[in-house]
């Protein structure tokens, strides 16, 4: 039985990785794993597309502004 607001899914991915996830979280923790890395990744695809409208609207990124923030950002 599911728990409100959650839904039952089937998903196919290489047995290595199944296994990397099964050997770090157990089998009870496999599930929650998996929707948190699912979670993550929608979380960086919205930061893409802000990224991306960010460029389209102001141009690239200028790599050595990039590196002086950096290297200011290490002191």
């Amino acid at each position: 039985m599911s728990s409100p607001g959650v839904e039952k899914h089937s998903i196919s991915m290489p047995s290595g990785t199944s296994e990397e996830i099964r050997a770090r979280v157990g089998s009870r923790g496999f599930s929650a794993y998996v929707a948190r890395a699912a979670a993550r990744q929608l979380e960086r695809d919205a930061l893409d597309d802000i990224l991306a409208d960010m460029e389209s609207q102001h141009g690239p990124v200028d790599e050595d502004d990039v590196a002086a923030i950096m290297g200011r950002l290490a002191r």
